[in-house]
């Protein structure tokens, strides 16, 4: 009742005041003055006209270069029991590397918004051991060849909703899931030893989050986004902690088109049951990103 009060009042003050306008307007006015053309800016209106902002969807890719710590310990049921592994460390992956992220955005209202990310990983390396390691139901001696993978696809989903809902800002509350979906394995090659063997450790973890989040105007090319998520959960026989955050600016290029560039970091830690092996993972991958983003679809109008 009140918002419409509010809007009431203010059809009633701009009636008066938008006659007065017109009819102070001048014949002799040229009509180049009165008319947008198609070259004009787009963004010289208001903030609920900038092409990137506030748009119903949101397409974005490109190129995500973490660093990685990661550690491992997988046993075996055959009482093996495991040796905790830091793979850039003990087996010569690489702490630097580049892969592809992808998300998509719904803005579902002014208020409610729908995400979803995607990337994906995949890292080999070789090295001769330096110490003795148990990984799964085999031992793999010292100054052995080792050649080790680790494949990794993480799938996000949330929901955002905005407590704080303004024309140049938004901020709210977040809940979601990353879907992680992981293979490691090691390889024995037969270089120094008779007998080649190798061992695979895979599985699937949902590891749900909340969080929060912040959207930002800066100007008409630039805005700002900022997220953070933590949660600790267990699920069957899968127990894990998340803590993940993503800090970026956007600049528009042109109309639809834009470039963000930022910095995302996820930290996490996975202990799991599997038929026939037991483990944990803990990784942190943390660095910069650069995207393309296209928005499309009407503009989502949000009330001052």
């Amino acid at each position: 009742m009140k918002q419409l009060f509010i809007f009431l009042v203010m059809m009633l003050l701009w009636i008066p005041l938008n006659a007065q306008t017109v009819a102070e307007s001048s014949k002799n006015e040229d009509l180049t003055t009165n008319l947008k053309t198609e070259n004009e800016n787009f963004q010289d209106n208001t903030i609920e006209d900038l092409p990137w902002h506030n748009r119903k969807f949101k397409v974005s890719a490109g190129g995500f270069f973490p660093v990685n710590n990661t550690v491992v310990k997988v046993e075996g049921n055959n009482g093996n029991i495991g040796t905790e592994i830091d793979l850039e460390n003990d087996l010569g992956f690489a702490k630097s590397t580049a892969s592809f992220l992808g998300t998509f955005d719904w803005r579902i209202s002014k208020r409610s918004r729908l995400g979803f990310e995607y990337f994906v990983l995949d890292r080999t390396a070789t090295k001769t051991l330096q110490r003795e390691i148990n990984f799964g139901d085999h031992t793999y001696p010292i100054d052995g060849s080792v050649r080790g993978t680790f494949n990794v696809q993480i799938m996000r989903v949330a929901y955002g909703y905005a407590i704080l809902s303004k024309p140049k800002y938004q901020a709210g509350l977040l809940i979601g899931a990353h879907v992680l979906f992981a293979d490691l394995g090691l390889k024995l090659e037969a270089n120094t030893q008779s007998v080649e063997y190798h061992d695979n450790f895979d599985f699937t973890a949902p590891l749900p989050d909340i969080g929060i989040w912040g959207e930002f105007v800066l100007g008409k090319r630039w805005g700002l986004y900022a997220n953070v998520n933590y949660l600790a959960v267990k699920i069957n026989d899968t127990d894990g902690r998340i803590i993940s955050y993503n800090l970026s600016v956007l600049y528009n290029v042109v109309d639809n088109f834009s470039l963000t560039a930022g910095y995302t970091g996820l930290n996490f830690r996975v202990d799991t049951i599997q038929e026939r092996l037991n483990g944990f993972l803990k990784w942190g991958y943390n660095g910069p990103t650069i995207t393309a983003v296209y928005t499309f679809g009407k503009h989502v109008k949000v009330t001052k």
